[in-house]
C-alpha cells in the first residue's frame, strides 16, 4: 500500500500524509508497511492523471488531496478534477496564512496590500496553485485588481519559506502547517491569517485578515482519494481505518499542534460538502477572473 502526496516534501500534502501514516501507524491500525511517497507537478495535476489513467481499480493506491483537486479544473489547469476518482474521505480544514520575514519593511498586513495596489509589479507573492485565490480576494477586498498581483508558483510551503528566506520574493501564503515551524522559530512573521478568530497556542500574535480591515475568510479542506473503480472493499476499509485515526488521541495531538480543524466526512456527507464547496470554489474563481 502507498500513499503519495504530490507535491514536494515540507508541503501541506506532505505534512498531512507523513502525520497520517504516523498516527496509522503508532495506533496499529495498519498492520502492513505504510510509505509515503512525493510526486510533484502541477499543482497535484500531474499524479491526478496517472491516478485516473494508469491506477483505474487499484486498491493498494491513496493520495492526499484538497482544494486544488478542484480550482485546477475549474482553472482550465487540469482535465481532471475530483469526479473522475474515487473520494475516501474528507479529514480537516485548513487555514492560510500570509507571511513575511521579521525585517521585511512591509511590518503589517495593511502595508503589503497597499504596496500591491499601487505597483502590484514590484511585489513579489509566493503561492502554491490554489493559495493564489485567498490572496486575490484579500487584495480585492482592499480595491486591488486580483489580476495585476505579481504571483510567483511554488509547489509548497517548503519552497516558499527558502524564496523569502533567499529574499527571491516578498510574501508568502500558504496553511498553517507549512510555515507553523519557521513562524514559531521567528524565522518568519505572520501578517494576517484568513480565520473568523486568531489562531491559538504560539501563533496566536498573528492577527486576522478580518480585524485588519479585509473581511475574507477562507479554509483549505483535505482529505484521501483513490483511483476510480476502486473496489468498494478497499474504500470502506480505508474509510473504517481512517475514522478512527481522526478519533485518536495521537491525530488529536497533531491537529492541535497543527492548527488543524478535524471534520471527518465520508459518503454522502462529504459529497454534499465537495459539491457545494466546487460551487463557492467556481463563484469566487469567477470574481477575481481566474475562472477557465
Amino acid at each position: 500500500m502507498t500513499v503519495t502526496a504530490p507535491s514536494e516534501p515540507g508541503s501541506g500534502w506532505d505534512t498531512t500524509a507523513r502525520a497520517l501514516v504516523q498516527t496509522l501507524q503508532k495506533e496499529n491500525l495498519v498492520d502492513k508497511p505504510l510509505p509515503v511517497q512525493n510526486r510533484p507537478g502541477a499543482t497535484g495535476a500531474v499524479w491526478l492523471s496517472k491516478m485516473v489513467t494508469a491506477n483505474k481499480g487499484d486498491p493498494y493506491q491513496i493520495a492526499v488531496t484538497s482544494t486544488p483537486i478542484m480550482s485546477n479544473s475549474l482553472r482550465g489547469l487540469s482535465k481532471h478534477s475530483y469526479q473522475d476518482v474515487t473520494m475516501i474521505a474528507k479529514l480537516f480544514s485548513e487555514y492560510y496564512t500570509i507571511a513575511t520575514t521579521p525585517d521585511s519593511k512591509y511590518k503589517e498586513l495593511p502595508d503589503l496590500i497597499n504596496a500591491i495596489k499601487k505597483n502590484p509589479k514590484s511585489v513579489p507573492i509566493g503561492a502554491a496553485g490554489d493559495d493564489r485565490l485567498p490572496f486575490s480576494l484579500v487584495v480585492m477586498a482592499a480595491g486591488g485588481d486580483p489580476e495585476k498581483i505579481n504571483f510567483v508558483n511554488y509547489e509548497g510551503g517548503g519552497e516558499q519559506t527558502t524564496a523569502l528566506l533567499n529574499g527571491d520574493i516578498d510574501a508568502a501564503i500558504a496553511g498553517v502547517s507549512e510555515l507553523r515551524g519557521q513562524l514559531v522559530a521567528k524565522k518568519l512573521s505572520g501578517l494576517g491569517v484568513l480565520k473568523e478568530d486568531r489562531l491559538e497556542g504560539d501563533l496566536a500574535d498573528i492577527p486576522t485578515a478580518k480585524e485588519q480591515g479585509y473581511d475574507v475568510t477562507l479554509d483549505n479542506w483535505r482529505g484521501v482519494y483513490g483511483p476510480p473503480g476502486m473496489p468498494k472493499d478497499a474504500v470502506k476499509y480505508w474509510q473504517d481505518v481512517l475514522k478512527k485515526a481522526m478519533e485518536t488521541k495521537s491525530w488529536q495531538k497533531t491537529a492541535e499542534r497543527n492548527q488543524w480543524d478535524t471534520a471527518y466526512l465520508q459518503g454522502k456527507e462529504m459529497n454534499d460538502y465537495l459539491s457545494t464547496t466546487n460551487a463557492e470554489l467556481k463563484k469566487a474563481l469567477e470574481s477575481t477572473g481566474d475562472a477557465k
